[in-house]
C-alpha cells in the first residue's frame, strides 16, 4: 500500500511540474510581447529613432489670425507628406499653456519639439528639462531671450527686424510724394499698432521701423499702442486713436494684417478713405490684406510667410539623422506696394 501511495504521489507530481514550466513559458512570452509592443509605441520612440517615422510635438501659440491658421496647416500638411506624426497643442495665447505642452511632449518622449514662443522671456526652465531629456528643440517664427543659447537646437522663421526696415523703406519713398503737399514745417504724423508686448515680432518690427524713420525729421510718431496682433484690438485701438487725433493721422503702421483689417473697418465707419486719407502699411501678407492692396485701400504689405512646414520637417529630419543643419534658417520674403505690378501675384494660401 505504501508503495502504491508513493507511486500515486509520483504520478501527481509530474503533471504539477509540467504545468509550472508551461505557465512560466507563457509568462515569458507575454512579458516579451509587452516589451516589444512598448518599444513600438510613439510614446517610447525617444531621440535618434528612424527619421522616417518621427514623432514631433508642436506647441502653437494660438489661432488668432489667418497667418497663424495657415502656419498650423502648413505644419500639418508637411508632416503628412514626410510621413511624420505631428502632435499639435494650441497655447491659446498663454505662455503657461505652452510650457505645459512642452512638458507633456517631454513626458511623451517625442523625437523633436517645435514651438512658436508667444513672448521672448521665461523659457529657460522648461528648455533645460528638454535638454536633460535629450530632445532637440526647434524654435519657429519667433525668437526668445535666453542666456544659454544651447537650450534650443535651431531657429527657423522670418527676419522680423528686416520686416520693420522694409516698412520704413516704403514710407521713405512715399514721403517724397507726400512732401509735395506739405509746407516747410509740416510733419508726417504716424500712429503705430504694435503686436503682443514682449514678443520678438513686436520688438523687432518696432526697432527696424524706428531705426530708419526716427532719423528723418519729416516724420513724427504720435503714438504706439499694442493691439496684441488681434483684429478686435486693432479695431479698438484705432477707435481711440481717431478720437484722440481726429485730423492729424497721416500714416498707420500696423504690425500685422489682422490689426490692420480691424483698423480699416473703423476708418470706413468714420468716413475716412483708407489708402488715400491715411496711408496704410501692414505686415504679414494675408490674402485679405493683399486684396485690399490691389484695391488701393492698403498702400504697402510687408510679407511674413507662415509656410514653414516643409522647412521645419526637413530640419527635424536632419537633426535626428545627425546631418549638418543651419542653426538659423530664414525664408525668402517680399514687400508688396502700391508702386508694384501686382497682376501676377497669385493666391497667398492664408
Amino acid at each position: 500500500m505504501q508503495k502504491e501511495w508513493q507511486q500515486g504521489r509520483s504520478v501527481f507530481r509530474k503533471p504539477g511540474r509540467s504545468l509550472i514550466i508551461l505557465i512560466l513559458l507563457i509568462l515569458c512570452l507575454i512579458i516579451s510581447g509587452c516589451s516589444r509592443k512598448e518599444k513600438e509605441t510613439p510614446a517610447d520612440t525617444g531621440t535618434g529613432s528612424d527619421p522616417g517615422s518621427l514623432v514631433i510635438g508642436f506647441s502653437q501659440l494660438g489661432s488668432e489670425s489667418a497667418w497663424r491658421l495657415g502656419n498650423t496647416e502648413s505644419m500639418e500638411q508637411a508632416a503628412k507628406e514626410h510621413g511624420f506624426r505631428l502632435i499639435v497643442e494650441n497655447g491659446m495665447q498663454k505662455q503657461e499653456n505652452q510650457i505645459a505642452a512642452i512638458r507633456s511632449f517631454i513626458a511623451y518622449r517625442v523625437d523633436v519639439i517645435v514651438f512658436a514662443p508667444i513672448v521672448e522671456d521665461g523659457w529657460a526652465n522648461v528648455l533645460q528639462e528638454a535638454k536633460e531629456a535629450g530632445i532637440p528643440v526647434i524654435m519657429m517664427d519667433r525668437l526668445i531671450n535666453i542666456k544659454d543659447s544651447d537650450l534650443y537646437t535651431a531657429y527657423i522663421g522670418p527676419d522680423h527686424y528686416q520686416e520693420g526696415v522694409n516698412a520704413a523703406k516704403y514710407l521713405l519713398k512715399k514721403a517724397d510724394e507726400l512732401e509735395e503737399d506739405m509746407s516747410e514745417n509740416d510733419r508726417i504724423h504716424i500712429v503705430e499698432l504694435s503686436g503682443t508686448e514682449g514678443s520678438s515680432p513686436m520688438i523687432s518690427r518696432f526697432q527696424g521701423f524706428h531705426d530708419l524713420i526716427d532719423r528723418d525729421d519729416r516724420f513724427e510718431v504720435l503714438e504706439t499702442v499694442s493691439g496684441d496682433f488681434l483684429r478686435s484690438k486693432g479695431r479698438e485701438c484705432m477707435q481711440k486713436l481717431l478720437k484722440k487725433y481726429p485730423d492729424e493721422i497721416d500714416v498707420l503702421y500696423s504690425h500685422n494684417d489682422a490689426m490692420t483689417l480691424g483698423a480699416i473697418e473703423v476708418m470706413e465707419e468714420e468716413g475716412i478713405e483708407p489708402g488715400k486719407d491715411i496711408v496704410i502699411i501692414s505686415v504679414d501678407g494675408e490674402q485679405a490684406a493683399v486684396d485690399l492692396l490691389k484695391e488701393g485701400r492698403i498702400n504697402c504689405v510687408v510679407e511674413c510667410s507662415p509656410m514653414l512646414g516643409d522647412a521645419v520637417m526637413d530640419l527635424a529630419q536632419a537633426i535626428v539623422s545627425g546631418e549638418d543643419y543651419p542653426r538659423i534658417s530664414r525664408p525668402e520674403e517680399s514687400c508688396f506696394t502700391e508702386y508694384d505690378d501686382l497682376s501676377s501675384l497669385g493666391p497667398r494660401g492664408y
